[in-house]
């Protein structure tokens, strides 16, 4: 059989595999496993491209990450944030909704996760804005949306994870999620505050000066958090993965002895959670690294990168095209298991039109975003339709409009490449090569 047609196999089986209810890391692991065979390479080749994918100190990091958010939710720093959120925004039209999307701000920053951004911030917040009389809809996708900050704004663990399999920065890629996490933010207030304001939405009382000073004085240690995690890491005093390792020593601080609001004797609970959590994590990523090595020896990025040079070998075309490439695969596969199995042919695709590397990773984070939002996968918009206890058929509706403010973001930061890029040049100057 050609490259092609084992290509072609592959996916044919994965979709069969997907269509009787195979787990997505299940049933990557095993179509590659398929062509393994027909192809007559040992198993322990798999085992170990299975290694290999995981076989990296960056991604140490995830699980402290994964560990960090479970301290905030459990120590109830998420409650500090939503204080802060509410005596700043409340009183903005659409109140608890302008609220729901500041604190996925505050903890996008922490937590690096999206999905721990939909269930512990969701958990709080939808049923107060049904109890509101907010649309359901409009309270499913808002949440859902808003949580995908976490993956857009540093620390977060899709850029750890695309920094370790392509070689690009992570402190370079941290600072620049800066300016498009802030626009997908405002953005999604000002989304917020229109729909409020044609449909009468209810709006939150203005607090004082003086109740914001207090709301931020008991929020002052959280709030310092990001600025060691982004501060150590940009400035090159340490790695992504050691600054994840002072922010769980900072947050165990904080809920001990600061704020005192945390039961010893829920550490356990909290270790075997995060080890739940992170192990499905690994063995996506392992499951990934076998697809991805297989792509790669099949020369399935040259095969991609010549078609779509065979359409146009214009900047703006490739980059379009690449863009709708991961918008289609964003739907069915998550986000890092997109990043491991195509990172060859995004970098040959970037390369073949003397794309930035770090804007290229930028823009590769915020397309995969939206598929946390989008059905099949959509793991955020998932999360969060239960909690409103809606179809996620019906929340995906209401997505769309949201969606679509996101799109023009990136085609922004595509057109003007140095709207993404300005920061990270100033403050990281050293990922940028002369």
């Amino acid at each position: 059989m050609s490259e092609l047609q084992l290509l072609v196999t592959m996916v044919i089986v994965f979709v069969v595999m997907l269509l009787i209810k195979i787990p997505v890391a299940y049933a990557l692991g095993l179509s590659s496993l398929v062509i393994f065979y027909i192809m007559g390479i040992p198993f322990t080749s798999a085992i170990n491209s299975m290694y290999n994918s995981v076989n990296s100190f960056p991604l140490l990091a995830i699980p402290l990450f994964m560990l960090l958010a479970q301290l905030m939710t459990a120590g109830g720093i998420t409650e500090r944030l939503f204080k802060i959120s509410d005596a700043f925004v409340g009183h903005i039209s659409g109140g608890l909704g302008q609220v729901n999307v500041f604190i996925s701000l505050l903890f996008g920053h922490l937590s690096g996760s999206a999905q721990a951004d939909a269930a512990g911030i969701g958990s709080m917040i939808v049923p107060m804005m049904k109890k509101a009389g907010y649309p359901v809809g409009f309270t499913v996708a808002i949440t859902a949306c808003s949580s995908t900050l976490g993956v857009i704004l540093p620390p977060s663990v899709l850029m750890i994870v695309y920094g370790a399999m392509s070689g690009t920065s992570i402190a370079a890629l941290f600072v620049a999620g800066f300016v498009p996490g802030f626009l997908v933010c405002f953005t999604q207030m000002g989304y917020t505050y229109y729909m409020a304001r044609k449909y009468n939405w209810p709006r939150g009382e203005r607090s004082t000066w003086a109740q914001r000073a207090v709301a931020v004085k008991n929020g002052l240690p959280v709030i310092i958090l990001p600025f060691i995690i982004i501060g150590g890491t940009s400035s090159g005093m340490f790695t992504a993965t050691e600054s994840a390792a002072i922010a769980c020593m900072f947050a165990i601080i904080l809920i001990f002895v600061v704020y005192r609001s945390f039961n010893i004797w829920d550490i356990p609970k909290i270790i075997v959670a995060t080890a739940q959590d992170f192990s499905l994590t690994m063995f996506a990523l392992a499951s990934a690294g076998i697809t991805g090595w297989l792509v790669a020896f099949l020369g399935a990025p040259q095969m991609i990168a010549t078609w779509i040079l065979g359409i146009t070998d214009s900047y703006l075309g490739v980059y379009l095209l690449l863009i709708m490439f991961l918008l289609i695969v964003g739907t069915t596969l998550s986000p890092i298991t997109v990043i491991i199995i195509f990172m060859p042919i995004i970098q040959q695709l970037g390369a073949s039109v003397n794309i930035n590397d770090v804007h290229l990773g930028i823009v590769v984070i915020l397309t995969l975003s939206l598929g946390l939002v989008t059905p099949p996968y959509g793991s955020c918009l998932m999360i969060v339709s239960q909690i409103g206890g809606i179809p996620i058929t019906r929340a995906f509706i209401s997505v769309i409009p949201i969606i679509l403010i996101v799109l023009g973001i990136i085609l922004l930061g595509v057109i003007f490449p140095e709207l993404f890029l300005f920061l990270p040049r100033l403050v990281v100057p050293m990922a940028f090569p002369s």
